[in-house]
């Protein structure tokens, strides 16, 4: 099965590190902001998801959402959650640690889609 979400080594020992502080976590891709490169962090609390939104799958165990308007764009993408040095998001819990997530993607090949559309089809029925 080809995933959607990955993360590089250094995302997953972000997320270990903030759900040591916190406990359990979850990401939604900011579509508002930093040129819609911010996987924002929370605790589930923090945010409530709705129709709106669409589960791409999980990075270290932890629950990652992009908005339905915003997926329709990065449909044919992987998004790929890394860290950069610098300062998080205002809201989001890496905040504070000096390091911020960052969201890269690359486009998935025509195997990949294929693969991807067949469990969509399957998903649906």
């Amino acid at each position: 099965m080809v995933e959607r979400v990955v993360a590089t080594p250094e995302a997953l020992a972000l997320i270990a590190q903030l759900q040591a502080e916190h406990g359990e976590l979850m990401f939604h891709q900011s579509g508002g902001c930093c040129d819609n490169s911010a996987a924002n962090c929370y605790l589930p609390t923090d945010l409530t998801i709705g129709p709106y939104d669409v589960k791409l799958g999980e990075v270290g165990g932890v629950p990652f959402y992009i908005g339905k308007l915003q997926y329709e764009y990065w449909k044919h993408t992987q998004l790929i959650l890394d860290v950069i040095e610098g300062s998080g998001g205002t809201f989001s819990l890496e905040g504070n640690t000096g390091k911020a997530f960052h969201t890269r993607s690359r486009l998935f090949t025509d195997d990949e889609w294929a693969q991807i559309e067949t469990q969509v089809m399957r998903d649906l029925a």
